[in-house]
């Protein structure tokens, strides 16, 4: 059965703002439900307190439910390398929301790709947020009283790294630069068949260039023997060697597509990295009781892009596997917490 593969590309900013629905990792969340954002007791770090920082977001709509016409997913994590502890989740935070078609935040009809097609869709119209992280803030600093934090942590952060330099002045205003957050970029999301396809195409393609050039060889008379380029096997070589044929599953599956940061199967099962910590009980919904559902998987290749260094060195999973409510249940005005388990590959003590 077919499933969705998601790819990082680059794109420009404006197209990754709440109102074009965007599936995006890092800068701050484009919110969905402009009005009901957590807050930094919702995504307080079980290990440090500190609030978790977005590490990205999946648009998912339930086409069969009205009231999921809209529907986002976004995924957090705590960026202190101390609270990345092995096989455990308390580091990670996961809300969903979602919105009927005629709602109070966006027009009925699809969005325009155009830069200033309705600007006037904008998180500040209806709350305060972070000028850090971009979640609620119901603190502002006390000398411009322009810049609004989610926490002491955050305001003390942008503080020493550079806000004593430009508070109460036009500077301040403008600058939207925030060094704290991952680099931003768009996730696409196409069906692995399709790639499939691509990939196939592009093959083809490169080969016939490669026989033309071996027949221009030919009439130059320097042509030697021709060689068919293989595809690399060095993923599925490492497989093969390793002793968890659970981890050599993994490999084997992602070997066609190794650029994949996110594996999108609603309703069908997790692609384990290994054979330790497999999860055995999902909690069920706190909002509706219903059971939940495996809808979707972030790959380890994401790490690659979040420009990891210094402080978040040590930041790292094998997979993360995230479970939302069955029935996509709609509580009034808040984002719903969901589950996310870790597992990480387990190295062998000599």
């Amino acid at each position: 059965m077919a499933i969705d593969l998601g790819f990082v590309e680059k794109c420009e900013s404006w197209r990754l703002e709440s109102r074009f629905f965007p599936s995006k990792i890092g800068g701050k969340p484009a919110w969905l439900d402009l009005k009901n954002i957590p807050s930094k007791s919702d995504l307080e770090c079980e290990y440090c307190g500190d609030p978790c920082v977005f590490l990205c977001q999946i648009y998912a709509p339930y086409e069969e439910n009205a009231n999921a016409f809209h529907r986002t997913v976004y995924v957090f994590i705590c960026k202190n390398p101390d609270c990345c502890k092995p096989d455990q989740n308390g580091n990670l935070k996961i809300f969903r929301s979602q919105l009927s078609k005629i709602n109070m935040f966006y027009p009925a009809e699809p969005p325009v790709e155009q830069e200033d097609w309705a600007k006037e869709i904008n998180v500040l119209q209806w709350s305060k947020t972070c000028h850090i992280c971009g979640i609620l803030a119901p603190n502002h600093c006390s000398k411009c009283k322009i810049a609004n934090y989610c926490s002491r942590v955050h305001q003390v952060h942008d503080w020493k790294n550079g806000h004593k330099y430009v508070c109460g002045t036009e500077a301040n205003i403008n600058n939207n630069s925030n060094s704290f957050l991952f680099p931003e970029y768009e996730i696409v999301i196409e069906n692995d068949n399709i790639v499939k396809e691509n990939q196939q195409q592009n093959t083809l393609e490169n080969e016939q260039e490669e026989i033309e050039k071996y027949n221009t060889m030919v009439q130059d008379g320097k042509a030697g023997i021709f060689q068919h380029k293989d595809v690399d096997n060095d993923l599925l070589c490492m497989a093969n060697d390793e002793k968890d044929e659970m981890f050599a599953n993994f490999r084997t599956k992602i070997d066609d597509y190794p650029d994949q940061i996110l594996r999108y199967d609603r309703g069908g099962n997790v692609l384990y990295i290994s054979s330790h910590n497999q999860i055995v009980d999902v909690p069920k919904c706190p909002e509706c009781n219903s059971n939940r559902q495996f809808e979707f998987q972030i790959m380890p290749q994401l790490l690659n892009f979040l420009d990891l260094k210094d402080v978040v060195k040590s930041l790292d999973w094998g997979i993360l596997a995230v479970f939302t409510c069955k029935q996509s249940c709609v509580p009034k005005d808040k984002y719903v917490k969901e589950y996310i388990w870790k597992q990480d590959i387990l190295q062998e003590k000599n």
